[in-house]
């Protein structure tokens, strides 16, 4: 199963890496907070899967601290892209529909990639439940980039773009705070660190 876990696990990572490069350079030319609140997201999930695969061979209380530590950066990460939304609220900027639609279309379908490689393994334990968390999240982010694309370029206005990178910063928040709960518990009935 650490064969396994471990060839995945690498695959997304390297998946990750690339798309945070390709979306956060998008994010910034385009002007788009819900591409650079994307991009901080492939950011996360590449640590938390560099981190799923430090533990790998690791107790099941090394497995409960990286799950924390993979809580507290999507805690860190949700509050700041609501930092930035709301400082995109005071200082308005349109987002580039096109570049946000085109980048947040090879986003998903790298996501979904990543999803159906870690779907089957959701349940064989914390740390991989918690990645698969992190993936599901990334779909739904995904999609929710190329909405705001669609409703800024119908509306002509940056408003969809700063709603979207707020509800997928609440999104992070809420998987954080899922994980930072079950990996607390965990860490508090695992025996030991080896």
């Amino acid at each position: 199963m650490r064969t396994k876990h471990g060839r995945v696990l690498w695959i997304v990572l390297i998946i990750n890496t690339t798309m945070f490069f390709v979306e956060g350079w998008a994010g910034l030319l385009a002007h788009s907070t819900s591409l650079l609140a994307d991009a901080l997201d492939m950011l996360g999930d590449a640590l938390v899967y560099g981190f799923s695969l430090f533990v790998l061979a690791r107790s099941a209380r090394w497995q409960a601290g990286a799950a924390l530590v993979k809580g507290v950066f999507m805690l860190a990460f949700g509050l700041g892209v609501l930092a930035e939304a709301a400082y995109k609220v005071f200082y308005p900027i349109m987002p580039s529909v096109e570049t946000m639609g085109i980048i947040g279309g090879v986003a998903l379908a790298a996501n979904l990639v990543c999803f159906l490689l870690l779907y089957r393994h959701r349940s064989d334990n914390l740390n991989m439940s918690s990645t698969w968390l992190c993936s599901r999240n990334d779909l739904i982010a995904n999609v929710s980039v190329l909405l705001a694309a669609a409703g800024s370029s119908l509306l002509a206005s940056r408003l969809p773009d700063i709603v979207v990178g707020s509800l997928i910063a609440s999104l992070f928040l809420s998987s954080a705070f899922s994980i930072l709960r079950q990996s607390i518990r965990a860490l508090h009935t695992s025996p030991s660190l080896l």
